[in-house]
């Protein structure tokens, strides 16, 4: 099996598929854990000086790994412009990093495992991690085009940074560390 062959399983992939699926499901793995028996209450505490809370950063990732996944499979068209966001767009996009009324972990992390789930399939399923998609005009982006690979390079270097914010503030809540 080649790594541009359409998978549909990603416990059978091997080469860069299988090495880029595996360091993604590291990164969701440790943000997942950071997690690990916390309360509801907890997940919505900002123990430093960022805005940031646990249950906020886990929703967060999901939904910009939806986006991302979207992307994918739909271009740019599943992506707004910048110029083009409403006030309404940017409270969805502030209330992601928050706590709010009904959120629980649970929920949380059923949403995180179902976008994860569809990413993964989406990335085992494709045929060639080389085609490029047009990129939506917004201010972060300096080029014009993304292959699959860096939109899924993307997701793993935002997972994993948010992983680490996580970890500082799951330390800042009670001492818990996700390593050492």
């Amino acid at each position: 099996m080649t790594d541009t062959a359409t998978h549909a399983d990603a416990t059978t992939l091997t080469g860069e598929r299988a090495d880029l699926l595996a360091e993604l499901a590291k990164a969701r793995h440790f943000l997942r854990f950071t997690v690990r028996d916390l309360t509801d209450e907890q997940l919505g505490l900002r123990p430093t000086p960022s805005e940031l809370c646990l249950g906020g950063l886990i929703k967060h990732v999901a939904s910009a790994e939806r986006n991302w996944a979207n992307f994918i499979l739909d271009g740019k068209s599943r992506m707004k412009n910048f110029d083009d966001m409403t006030e309404e767009d940017f409270t969805v996009r502030t209330d992601e990093f928050r706590m709010l009324p009904g959120d629980t972990l649970a929920s949380i992390l059923a949403d995180y495992d179902a976008v994860s789930a569809r990413t993964t399939e989406i990335l085992t399923s494709t045929p060639d991690l080389n085609a490029t998609i047009e990129l939506p005009d917004a201010p972060w982006f300096t080029d014009t085009h993304w292959s699959i690979r860096q939109v899924l390079l993307h997701i793993i270097a935002e997972t994993a940074q948010h992983s680490g914010h996580a970890d500082i503030i799951r330390e800042a809540i009670d001492g818990a560390k996700t390593m050492g």
